[in-house]
């Protein structure tokens, strides 16, 4: 298993691992068939994050496969760049691996060395599996974003999380 950066020849990949992960979890944000962007569009989004001090997504790759990701968006302007908001995602064939917790150690090295003080991320409250893993990397809930989401018909509370570097 290979942690490294996304690279701007990614895209494809990168783009294959979301409509998978949008296919096999209820946790990401997006439904089966609600992503529309193309292989073009994601090649662009990876440019234009790479060329962005504040901003990183790390991939997880397995013989030449990714499975999964973590991305990184730091604030756009001068109040905020300091603040990077967490999103990520790991197939279900490759939970379990010690992948979440490689991410998290990679992007406090990165966070620290690019100016970032505090992470932030939301989670559906009842994705124990992830706020545990959240809690261990030392993040705390900060809140809760009651009925923030309907799955499947029903409203799914999200807790705020954050890490102080």
């Amino acid at each position: 298993m290979n942690i490294r950066p996304v690279s701007e020849t990614d895209g494809e990949k990168f783009l294959a691992l979301c409509t998978s992960l949008d296919r096999e979890t209820q946790f990401m944000m997006l439904e089966p068939g609600e992503r529309t962007m193309t292989v073009a569009e994601q090649d662009q989004r990876i440019k234009n994050l790479v060329a962005t001090e504040n901003q990183m997504i790390f991939v997880a790759e397995d013989e030449g496969k990714l499975v999964g990701y973590l991305g990184a968006y730091g604030g756009g302007f001068k109040r905020n760049r300091h603040c990077a908001y967490v999103v990520t995602g790991i197939l279900q064939s490759h939970t379990g691996q010690g992948i979440g917790k490689q991410f998290f150690k990679a992007l406090d090295e990165w966070a620290l060395s690019h100016g970032i003080h505090r992470l932030e991320l939301t989670v559906m409250s009842h994705n124990e599996r992830a706020v545990h893993l959240y809690q261990k990397m030392g993040f705390v809930v900060e809140g809760i974003k009651k009925d923030s989401l309907r799955v499947n018909d029903s409203f799914v509370d999200e807790f705020y999380m954050a890490k102080l570097l």
